[in-house]
Formats: structure tokens, sequence, C-alpha cells
């Protein structure tokens, strides 16, 4: 698991870093756990673009993932990593004692041949999956259930890690990797370990082609779009907004503006709030 450069051939290799595809054991996906998804490019049932900047992109094979973990007390055996195309974590396949296959995410450490199990009684080790309420204080997890039963949805990015900080009545408080620390139900389930590929946050695209591969068509400033096109557009050469903040194309503030409902649900089980990311002044990227 490490980074590769390129020799200076092109403008493009000079900046250009990908991931050596060291951890990867296995090259073509298990054909039983795979089926296509259609891609709609951002555009509606009526072709209209409804999500900007989405388009083109290389044809993909989507890989179901296991985040339920739900064959509790069976053991599975790591038979292969293998590189995942949806996502920027790696996926390894399980096969467990009863003939089943299935795909989860690569942690940290996990070994080709190595057995791992899902269930209360299993024991802390990494890829090993279990209640909140049996995973000791200060351990690392991934893929944490919000809901029980309804599989992980947080936590599931390369590198990703949450810490068990604390348990308290019927819940479990977790430090997610943005720096918030928000209260779980102990019967949620979370993964023992470090989401793999940690590396994947030092790669560099290198050229604009590579972004058009992942489907990410081409983002334009609003400053240098025409009034009927953009707010921040018109004017005569490098003009300012001409707003007391910058909007997005529909008028709506943006660039740090809070869009999270004041009296959300959840909002009581959030212990402590994330970072604050730094402020952006008008000369930040606009929408």
């Amino acid at each position: 698991m490490g980074t590769r450069s390129y020799r200076p051939y092109t403008p493009s290799t000079r900046e250009t870093t990908i991931s050596d595809f060291a951890e990867i054991t296995k090259s073509e996906p298990e054909k039983s756990l795979t089926h296509f998804n259609h891609r709609d490019k951002g555009r509606n049932n009526r072709g209209v673009i409804t999500s900007r900047r989405r388009g083109g992109g290389h044809k993909r094979l989507y890989r179901v993932i296991d985040f339920r973990r739900d064959k509790r007390d069976i053991p599975a055996k790591v038979a292969a990593i293998e590189y995942d195309p949806n996502r920027n974590a790696r996926i390894a396949l399980l096969y467990y004692q009863d003939g089943e296959k299935r795909y989860i995410l690569h942690p940290v450490g996990l070994e080709v041949g190595t057995f791992i199990t899902a269930g209360s009684n299993s024991p802390i080790e990494i890829g090993n999956a279990l209640p909140l309420s049996n995973i000791p204080l200060g351990t690392s997890v991934h893929n944490v259930e919000l809901t029980a039963g309804k599989g992980g949805q947080i936590v599931r990015a390369a590198g990703a890690t949450a810490q068990v900080v604390a348990k308290e009545g019927g819940y479990v408080s977790i430090k997610l990797p943005s720096g918030e620390v928000r209260m779980v139900r102990r019967e949620c389930y979370a993964t023992i370990g470090q989401v793999g590929n940690v590396e994947h946050r030092n790669l560099s695209a290198g050229k604009a082609g590579r972004n058009r591969w992942k489907g990410r068509r081409p983002k334009v400033r609003g400053s240098v779009m025409n009034p009927v096109d953009h707010p921040h557009g018109g004017g005569e050469g490098r003009a300012p907004i001409g707003r007391s903040g910058p909007v997005t194309p529909w008028g709506k503030p943006t660039l740090g503006y809070k869009t999270r409902k004041p009296k959300k649900q959840s909002s009581k089980l959030i212990v402590r709030r994330r970072r604050k990311a730094s402020k952006r002044g008008r000369g930040g990227r606009e929408s």
C-alpha cells in the first residue's frame, strides 16, 4: 500500500501519482457479487441536467458490499483483496464456512487467509464486527451503523477510523473522523480497525482527463458566466460579485452557509460538533 509517481515525460505525468496496488491479490471480481448499475450522468427521466458537472466516465460493475455483517458467528476466510472502482477503499472477498461468499471493506492489516467473524462474542480483532456495547473504550472502528440492523452508514472511506470514547445507558459515544462526538445506540454494529488504502489522500490526478474518467465534467466559476447564467456573472473585466455574500446559481447563500435543519431529530445525539472548517473569503472557490 503506497503511491507511485512517473518520470515527467509529459506535463501530466510530471504531477501524477497513483496507487501501487501492492495489496491487490485478485484482478477479476467475483461474478456472483456484481451487477450493472445504470449511470444517469446527472440527468432525470427526460434527459434534462439536474445535477451539474456529471457525465461520461468509464463503465463500472457494481460490487455488492456486505455493510450489515449479519452472518453471525460463522467464521469466514479472507480469500482475496480486490480493487473496487466504485469507492476509494479496497474490498476483501470472504468465503464463509457454509459456502457463501461476500465482500466487505478491507481494513488495514487484514491479510489473505485470516479468519474473521461477526457477532456479540467475536474477539476484538481486525475485521471482526461486534455491537458497540461489546467494544472496549479507545478501540478504532469503521463501518458504523446508525440504526441497528440497517448496515454501516458512516466511517467507510479510505483511511477513515472512529474511536469508541464513552458508554452511558443505552448509548455509546464515538469520535468520528471529522472530530464530531456522537451517541449511537449500543446495539449498533461496527467493524474493528481502520479502513485500508490510507495513502489515497496523497494521490494527485495530474490532469483533467483523469477526472473525466471518473465521470466528472469541468467546473466553471460563476464570476466568468453571463448574468443570465449565474448571479455572480456579468460586468466588465474581473468584476466583484456585487452581493453581500456568494450565492448559488439559484440565489441561495453558499460557501459556509449552514444548511442543517435547526430542529433535526438527530441533533440531540451530537455531543460535540465537528471541527470548524477554515473560513474562506471572497477569494474562495465559487459555486
